[in-house]
């Protein structure tokens, strides 16, 4: 198949051919073989072509038994002759990519012994798979040089080696191959076995930067922006910064620090607002019954840290205590604490009895009921104060 048209030339972009063979499929599509094609199948990690055959749309390009197949979207005669177009902005993004990827992991793989074992084309962005994992300082220094491969905008040659030459030749490859090896070289950095196509020279890549880093299988899993990929996260993250840097009347520079500044004051808020919460809900508790053996009281509109806080708080007064609050969804969610029993067995009652859910140790529980005021109030006027219980 390397003397196909896409391999002659990959950045041709139209061609004339004849139909040699179409197959309808289960899935709707027709299964269309030509006498030669530009279309790429899919492979080496880089997705499949798409464009149309004489108008017919092509929505993937597959390679079955050695055949290259168009997946069409409407049926075209055998020995028709057609005229194909790729869709190129997809095509040379995709080579784009590819060839980025190659500088990327052939100079993680000379600086740091790293070995692609996954690489994947998203709609956006790339992701690799590198082991072992690298620094953030190792990350930065192959991000540095594979842009400085890319600015140096030397040829990508493609060669294929005899048996000999290949023997003597140091090359990347992730599994051991056979047969005809078509090798690339990119940007001046890397030797690899590939069958993907990319651009002439490692100036058309553009760009290549590091995005998100997840520990992945005992190394990392990477995503990296390429070329028009790159100018597109770009242009967005720029966007966030212009929108934050207009909210906070920060320079874009300055953004950074400003939002530490805003988070800071914050969580010096969150503190002041849970200072200010346990003040009202000991005002509200000491209305409240003293030396009871169960205390429940009802309110509205409070967060589960806020129903727990106020319970904890008038759990100081009674055998166990109680705070229901009611929901935006017409539920009633619930706390119920102690400091001398174990609260557990009340809502198990509780949630069989009401509808409710929950659970949580023995000191505290949380969890909503389905049920109204008075039906809660039922329950725990009904609930035996006196059940056995462990201490906590």
């Amino acid at each position: 198949m390397f003397d196909t048209l896409y391999y002659q030339d990959p950045y041709l972009r139209a061609f004339d051919a004849t139909v040699t063979a179409c197959t309808p499929r289960p899935d709707g599509l027709f299964a269309v073989v030509l006498s030669d094609t530009a279309f790429y199948p899919e492979g080496g990690g880089q997705p499949g072509d798409t464009g149309t055959l004489s108008g017919v749309r092509v929505a993937d390009t597959q390679e079955q038994d050695g055949q290259v197949v168009h997946l069409c979207q409407g049926a075209l005669a055998p020995g028709q002759a057609v005229h194909g177009e790729i869709d190129w902005v997809r095509r040379f993004r995709h080579m784009q990519c590819h060839t980025g990827e190659h500088i990327f992991s052939g100079i993680a793989h000379a600086l740091y012994g790293c070995r692609n074992v996954g690489f994947h084309m998203s709609r956006g962005w790339v992701t690799i798979d590198l082991t072992p994992p690298l620094s953030p300082e190792q990350l930065a220094e192959v991000e540095r040089q594979s842009n400085a491969a890319v600015f140096a905008d030397v040829p990508t040659v493609v060669s294929y080696p005899d048996a000999d030459a290949l023997r003597t030749l140091d090359y990347r490859s992730k599994k051991a191959l056979s047969g005809p090896v078509r090798i690339v070289e990119a940007g001046g950095r890397d030797v690899c076995a590939c069958c993907g196509l990319h651009v002439a020279r490692s100036g058309e890549v553009g760009c290549i930067k590091v995005g998100t880093q997840t520990p992945h299988r005992g190394g990392v899993r990477l995503t990296l922006y390429i070329g028009w990929d790159a100018v597109q996260d770009y242009h967005e993250k720029q966007q966030s910064v212009t929108a934050i840097s207009h909210t906070l009347s920060a320079k874009p520079h300055e953004v950074a620090q400003a939002v530490a500044r805003m988070a800071a004051r914050n969580d010096r808020c969150a503190e002041e607002i849970i200072a200010l919460h346990a003040e009202i809900f000991r005002l509200r508790a000491a209305l409240l019954p003293q030396g009871q053996d169960k205390l429940w009281t009802f309110t509205q509109g409070l967060t589960p840290v806020e129903i727990r806080q106020f319970a904890d708080i008038l759990a100081e007064q009674a055998g166990w205590a109680a705070v229901f609050s009611h929901a935006a969804d017409g539920t009633y969610q619930y706390a119920i604490c102690s400091r001398t029993q174990d609260v557990r067995p009340v809502c198990r009652a509780l949630n069989a009895a009401l509808d409710g859910h929950g659970g949580g140790k023995a000191a505290v529980v949380q969890g909503a009921v389905s049920a109204g005021q008075d039906a809660i109030e039922a329950f725990c006027q009904a609930f035996p104060a006196g059940r056995p219980v462990k201490p906590v």
